[in-house]
């Protein structure tokens, strides 16, 4: 959920919805449809704009990657952006022909790297990212291969894609890829959905993942700028890792290190052909549109793309029960801080619904935990809960950032009583409707627009239900005291959480001062 919009709620909302019982939120007119290729459909009139936003869901996320091709998914969402045959390129067919070259180089590169790493085995290298481990052969051919990007450059139409989307009016277009899901959208003018319905169907149907190795590195870099070049980047995955045992979610969106640079365009087609088939892929369209004209332009254009030959393969590893507390202590260039998680509930479970009006009772300014350490105990300066229902598994989390002169400890303890006080007492009628007035009134606001719409039906589709977006609401209003108390203590066990304890890295030691001549 949003909690943003919770805290943004107007006044007036809030004197609407104050009542014992708040009015039931309006449904979202969902109208779903399938094509013979096994693609669904999800259509959503609303006619107060001549605009439509469009977007569709694959169901892949790097939970479905394995070792050694981590970040693939995340690649994906680069790629996809490339072109196709007639977007992109000035020559299709020599385009090809380069392509082709480049991935004959890019094998001989591969056996060379092999050859790399087999010596770093042995300690006959000591950085496999120092320039100078290099063979001659790899060097050589790594020139080879620049010189081929070069002469495809030379072909390329950049940001074609996004070109004719802006010239006829577009907007918004961008993409996003979570554990769990890749989504894409925008934004279009109402008299341009056939240009949209062309442009997605094509990069389904033709797409060509031009710069390849070139994306490969951008991804790369990204990982460095938002990963390891921040105070807690490394920290914060190195966390995220140690709280999953045997479940994909142990490895990040971005990818491993060593994957990203490893990751071979042929590993990334037959990926592509698994899991961006039309089976598992999900349109949706909110806005000026009349129904029977939009499906009909859909079955035109996306009912082109065959069905795939390999099913996308379910997700069988899921996470063991922890049995033992696990703690990751760590030295950063940053304010002291404790982040607790503990194992929860995957999204549309029962308990899925109690946990998030759990979190809402200890966060926000007005929620326990504030109250308790940054107003009372003044032990904290900040203090979030982050409940995550993902698709095959959940987590909560409480994170709060140490006022020093105090310690974690002493956080962490503070922590832990409030925590405690869900366990023993049930929370009063009034805290609990203050809270369910709350998620009453996001059932309000996510009717603001269109895209607001498309993206809460991207994320639930992907996830596992669109009806998530009309049912959510009376469930969170049937959460009662016993529930919450019930799932605090189910969950918030010490056998079950994953600590991490950040404390300042000392600065480095001043220099002595050296005598003056």
């Amino acid at each position: 959920m949003n909690r943003s919009a919770w805290k943004q709620t107007t006044s007036f909302l809030l004197l609407m919805l104050g009542c014992v019982r708040p009015a039931v939120a309006q449904q979202v007119p969902v109208q779903e449809h399938a094509l013979p290729n096994g693609m669904r459909v999800l259509l959503v009139e609303r006619h107060d704009e001549p605009s439509v936003s469009g977007g569709w869901v694959a169901h892949v996320g790097s939970a479905n990657e394995r070792p050694g091709i981590t970040g693939v998914a995340h690649l994906f969402e680069h790629m996809m952006f490339k072109g196709t045959r007639t977007l992109g390129t000035r020559d299709y067919k020599e385009d090809q022909r380069i392509i082709q070259q480049q991935e004959e180089v890019r094998s001989a590169i591969r056996e060379e790297e092999a050859k790399l790493r087999a010596a770093w085995r042995r300690g006959d290298v000591e950085d496999l990212q120092n320039p100078e481990s290099k063979s001659p052969r790899l060097r050589e051919l790594e020139a080879r291969f620049d010189e081929l990007v070069a002469a495809q450059r030379e072909l390329l139409v950049k940001n074609e894609f996004d070109r004719i989307y802006t010239t006829a009016g577009a907007s918004g277009m961008n993409a996003f890829t979570t554990t769990d899901l890749t989504g894409y959208f925008i934004t279009v003018p109402a008299n341009k959905l056939e240009l949209w319905a062309w442009m997605e169907s094509e990069r389904l149907l033709h797409p060509v993942f031009r710069e390849f190795y070139s994306e490969r590195d951008v991804v790369f870099e990204e990982r460095r700028m938002r990963t390891e070049s921040t105070p807690l980047g490394k920290f914060t995955e190195a966390f995220e890792s140690m709280v999953w045992t045997s479940h994909p979610y142990q490895w990040p969106v971005v990818g491993w290190p060593s994957d990203i640079p490893a990751i071979s365009k042929a590993e990334a087609d037959s990926f592509f052909a698994t899991f961006y088939a039309p089976q598992n892929i999900t349109l949706v369209l909110v806005g000026d549109f009349d129904a029977r004209n939009a499906m009909e332009l859909i079955r035109r254009y996306f009912g082109r793309i065959p069905k795939g030959s390999t099913p996308p393969p379910d997700l069988v590893t899921w996470e063991v029960p922890q049995l033992a507390e696990k703690r990751m202590n760590a030295e950063a260039e940053a304010n002291p801080r404790v982040t607790i998680v503990w194992h929860t509930v995957p999204f549309g479970h029962k308990d899925f619904y109690a946990l998030n009006i759990l979190s809402e009772v200890l966060a926000t300014r007005t929620g326990r935990l504030y109250k308790g350490l940054v107003l009372g105990s003044e032990v904290a300066t900040d203090v979030t809960t982050s409940p995550e229902s993902r698709k095959w598994a959940g987590t909560f989390e409480i994170s709060a950032e140490v006022r020093e002169p105090h310690t974690p400890a002493e956080v962490e303890s503070a922590i832990y009583h409030e925590v405690d006080q869900l366990k023993q007492e049930d929370v009063p009628a009034e805290e609990l409707q203050k809270v369910k007035n709350n998620f009453a009134a996001y059932e309000y606001r996510r009717l603001s627009s269109n895209m607001n719409i498309l993206l809460q039906l991207l994320f639930y589709d992907g996830l596992g239900d669109w009806r998530e977006i009309n049912e959510g609401g009376p469930k969170y209003q049937a959460v009662s005291a016993g529930d919450i108390r019930r799932v605090a203590k189910k969950y918030f066990t010490a056998e079950n959480r994953n600590v991490a304890v950040y404390t300042r890295k000392p600065a480095p030691a001043s220099e002595e001062a050296q005598p003056q001549s």
